[in-house]
Order: structure tokens, then sequence, then C-alpha cells
């Protein structure tokens, strides 16, 4: 079968029509990525980098697991899991639970993290203790627009109706940026502005200058703490602390014997780790959605 090139398939044809997940569950982006490009996979083999691209434009929330990703693209549920595999070992996928800090709810919520921009093992242990690293000053090139700008550039290519001049990217683009403070990412933006449109539209600018003042969302609630998360082994599904799963995978899936339990007291942080990773372990599998 031939690869399917979908990095270069417009948003519309896929992303607005891919099945959502249950609220609360499904895709989540991670944070502090590089801009997209028609490169990002290109390390990838074919078909992974196909995968990948598809679901790199997919909207928070849409449903990545298995079974739903086999119903929409060319590829059997066998293939898919192996693709999928692939990414984490290729740093693009975590799978794990997640608990929100000062929810007042006991449950863990099964999550996959999905990142355009390849991690190593050390971001994704930071990013699971709530401590986003920061990429180097030299691994990141400065874009010569913003976030904003090249997300309002673009739009005409999602709603041809809403296509702008650059004088009105430039004067919208503090909106956008007030959208992204708030935490919205690129698709709560774009489903903003193109959900409904007329078939034809005098003033894209007035119109979208005007969608993004009455839609802009309310500011997050803050808690205060992070949410506890914990990563699962991509083969066995068994939680555990990110340093214990390099690659996404603990040593007995590596073929590893157990390490020997410590003779003396664990310190507190190791305390918590293992707390987090039980309570995450005793959550009933059958009722979450799994990718």
């Amino acid at each position: 079968m031939a690869e399917a090139n979908f990095s270069a398939a417009p948003r519309s044809t896929h992303a607005l029509s891919h099945p959502m997940a249950h609220p609360g569950y499904g895709k989540r982006t991670a944070p502090d990525q590089l801009p997209r490009t028609n490169h990002d996979f290109a390390h990838l083999p074919p078909r992974e980098a196909a995968i990948a691209a598809y679901i790199d434009r997919l909207p928070g929330g849409a449903d990545i697991s298995v079974k739903t990703l086999a119903k929409t693209l060319p590829y059997g549920q066998c293939a898919l899991r192996t693709a999928l595999n692939s990414l984490i070992r290729a740093g693009h996928l975590r799978r794990g639970r997640e608990h929100l800090a000062d929810s007042g709810s006991p449950r863990w919520i099964t999550r996959s993290w999905f990142s355009r921009t390849a991690r190593d093992d050390d971001w994704w242990a930071a990013f699971t203790r709530g401590d986003v690293p920061q990429e180097p000053p030299n691994a990141r090139k400065a874009p010569s627009r913003s976030r904003a700008y090249i997300l309002l550039a673009a739009l005409g290519r999602t709603a041809p109706v809403l296509s702008l001049s650059h004088a009105a990217c430039a004067e919208l683009s503090p909106r956008v940026t007030e959208w992204f403070a708030r935490g919205a990412a690129e698709e709560d933006v774009l489903r903003a502005l193109t959900a409904g449109l007329p078939v034809s539209v005098h003033s894209p600018a007035a119109l979208v200058a005007t969608r993004l003042r009455d839609k802009l969302p309310p500011d997050p609630v803050r808690t205060l703490r992070p949410p506890l998360r914990v990563l699962e082994c991509t083969k066995c599904g068994t939680p555990g602390r990110p340093e214990a799963l390099p690659g996404g995978v603990c040593g007995p899936c590596r073929g590893e014997a157990a390490p020997p339990r410590p003779s003396g007291p664990l310190p507190t942080s190791a305390v918590h780790a293992h707390a987090a990773a039980a309570r995450a372990a005793m959550v009933d599998r059958q009722e979450r959605p799994r990718v």
C-alpha cells in the first residue's frame, strides 16, 4: 500500500471531520513547540511520518485511539499500534494518567500527549513533574512573524472567505495573542473563527475582529499545584516514574531484571511518585479511552 501524504492535506479535509473523544480525553498537545514546517517528521519512516502529520493537525480532544484512527486512515489496527509505539520511541507521543490538583475529584484521567517537536526522556520527565523545560536558545530559531500573525495569515487556507491582508493580520495579531495568553490553542482559535461562516463575507477583517472579541475565553482558573501525571509503559501499560520508562518502555519489557528493593526508607519524593503510580494503576482501565 502506498504511503499517504497527510502532511500536505488541508486541515479542513480531515481535522474538522475527525471524531472527538469524550470530553476531557483525547489528544493533548504538549506545550512550547516549534512552529509547524513541512519537514517536522522527515526523520521518521514514511508511514509513521504520515500518521504523525495527521495527528499533529487534529484539534485538542480528538480521538486518537487505535480503533478510531483505523477507521479514518488507510492502515489496520496492528500497523497503527506499531506506528504509535514508534512515535513514542521518537519522542512525539506519551501515554499516561493525570489528576488535576485541587480539583476535588479523586479520578485519574487517561491522557495521550502529542508533541510535533520531538522530545527526549528528560523533557518528558520534567513535563510529568509539571516543570516544563524551555528549549535551549540554540535549538530554536526566532520566527520572523509571531505565532498569532502566522495563524491569521494562514486562515484563508482553512476558510477562503476569511483571507486577510498583511495589514489586517498585523492589526489583529494582538487579539489572537490574548487568546493564547488565556490558554487557547491554535485549534481553539480556528474553530471560533471558522464555525458557521456565511457563504460570502463582505469584510473578513471586521468579522474576524468581532469573533475574536465576542468569543474571547475567560481567564483560566489557576490551580495552586500543577497536575499530577504518571506515564505508562507503551507495551504493558504499567504506570511508572518517567526515569523508569526510557523511550516509553519499562525495564521488564526491555528484558531487564527487576531492581532490588531498597534497604532503607525511601525519600519523600520517591514515596509521592510511588503513591501516584499506585493510585493511577487502581483506575478501572476499561472505563478509560486508550490509544
